[in-house]
Formats: structure tokens, C-alpha cells, sequence
């Protein structure tokens, strides 16, 4: 996910980590120099539902506006399907591994 709190609160006329901070304390919100550092700078590693509620109501948007999907991100992370050698059984039949492909029903 693509975190775009800079964008939000630049489009809102707040500028620096410092003034956000001062406008989560007024709403209810006091975090630690530290966290709203890592907030700003970059995406967080986790995010309590309620800072995400609040952090929403002072920039008046919605979590989709801070939480862009990025699917090429994903794709990446996804392991090439592997070529695979067929496997001989004891009778000498040849069985090829099936890999992300679903099992056939069995007979009734």
C-alpha cells in the first residue's frame, strides 16, 4: 500500500510533522514526536483503527484517500511457478506435480 498522509495534509495547507501533531492533539490524538516522525517520513508498519479515524477527521478524508493499492507490489512478491521434473512411481508411471491448478473431484 502506497501512504499518501504528505499528500492530504499538503492539499489541507499543513506542511510540517509538527503542525499535524498539534491538530491530532486538539482532536483527541496525542502520539509521540517519534511516531508521528515515522508517520510522516514513511509508511507505518501498523496503525490503530482510531488514530486512522482520527487522523481522517482532521484532514476531513477517508482511508482511501491515505491507502493507495499497488498491485504490481503483490505480483512481485509472488513466487515464479517453479518447472518441476516429473516424478516416476514404482510401477513406472509418470506423475507432473500440479501446482495452483484445483484436484478433480473423485468419483462418486
Amino acid at each position: 500500500m502506497q501512504w499518501n498522509l504528505r499528500l492530504r495534509a499538503a492539499e489541507r495547507g499543513i506542511w510540517k510533522s509538527t503542525h499535524m501533531r498539534r491538530l491530532l492533539a486538539e482532536a483527541g490524538l496525542e502520539i509521540s514526536a517519534g511516531k508521528m516522525s515515522s508517520w510522516w517520513a514513511s509508511s507505518p508498519p501498523s496503525m490503530r483503527l482510531e488514530e486512522l479515524d482520527v487522523l481522517c477527521t482532521v484532514l476531513a478524508c477517508t482511508p482511501n484517500d491515505l491507502l493507495s493499492p499497488e498491485p504490481a507490489k503483490v505480483a512481485a512478491r509472488r513466487p515464479a511457478p517453479a518447472e518441476t521434473e516429473p516424478v516416476v512411481t514404482a510401477i513406472g508411471t509418470s506423475v507432473k506435480p500440479r501446482f495452483n491448478k484445483p484436484r478433480s473431484t473423485p468419483p462418486v
